[in-house]
């Protein structure tokens, strides 16, 4: 009778490197994706830092430029002490997040505001010297400030005739520029109801568009250099308390926009303006 020689069954004890090599596989894997995804284009994020700042200034979604903090507070931190505090520290936190990139960003050659501030108050001298016109530079740019009692009549939204030699002279003058413009109304806050508006929101908006309007079909402005917002009475310059800071707050406030402060290097380093609308 023949028997079957039995073999020895022998345990494989190296079946645990398969996995282990599965494991460090999926672990190298694991890092190169994290290493890939960190090596982002700076440069590109650079310029799209920019002209989402730039665009945001351009539509006035940031705190707006000749007005104070509201003077009473419902909520325990305002939203318009908020927006202070982001606008003054936007461009220190860009810059500081940029400036370790070599050759990322390189100041603009954009020339500031200073000669249009000049010409304007030699211009509008006259409007100055009688407290209708003011001109401000503030942080967003240079703020030519219109009161009601010298351009409009009360609750109305029509340019007075005597306010035409004024608007003329500020007119020619703005022609000239390439900056984009964002023109502002804003009221006291009194509230308005007669035929003609229900609301300081309608009159605000009603007094910027029609600045905009004479200054496109009088004056061949490009439009897409204009903005228009009415912040109604919500935007004070100075404090409703008193008649007289209630005609200040009656106002139309021209902006000239600063040009971005910053352009972005190419690849080669040379300077190059983000393309963003003006």
């Amino acid at each position: 009778m023949n028997r079957r020689r039995q073999h020895a069954h022998h345990d494989n004890h190296e079946r645990w490197l398969v996995s282990y090599a599965d494991f460090i596989t999926l672990l190298f894997a694991f890092f190169v994706v994290l290493y890939s995804s960190s090596q982002v284009d700076k440069r590109k994020v650079g310029k799209l830092a920019l002209a989402i700042q730039v665009a945001f200034q351009q539509m006035g979604v940031f705190d707006t430029s000749n007005t104070q903090i509201p003077l009473s507070d419902s909520e325990a931190v305002p939203f318009s002490k908020v927006q202070v505090v982001e606008n003054s520290e936007r461009t220190t936190d860009l810059e500081r997040f940029v400036q370790p990139m070599k050759g990322i960003l390189v100041p603009s050659a954009n020339a500031p505001l200073k000669d249009i501030q000049e010409e304007l108050e030699k211009a509008l001298a006259p409007e100055i010297q009688r407290k209708v016109v003011d001109v401000k530079a503030r942080r967003e740019g240079l703020v030519i400030s219109l009161r009601e009692i010298g351009f409009f009549g009360s609750g109305s939204a029509t340019i007075q005739p005597s306010a035409q030699g004024a608007l003329n002279r500020l007119g020619a003058l703005l022609a000239t520029r390439t900056e984009s413009m964002r023109i502002e109304g804003h009221t006291d806050n009194v509230p308005i109801h007669n035929s003609q508006f229900s609301s300081n929101w309608e009159l605000s908006t009603a007094r910027a568009s029609e600045l905009l309007r004479l200054f496109v079909s009088r004056y061949n402005m490009n439009p897409a250099r204009l903005a228009i917002a009415g912040y109604a009475e919500f935007h004070p310059a100075a404090s409703n308390d008193t008649a007289e800071g209630r005609a200040r707050n009656r106002r139309v406030d021209i902006v000239i926009l600063n040009p971005p402060r910053f352009a972005v290097a190419n690849s080669n380093g040379d300077a190059e303006i983000p393309n963003v609308p003006n």
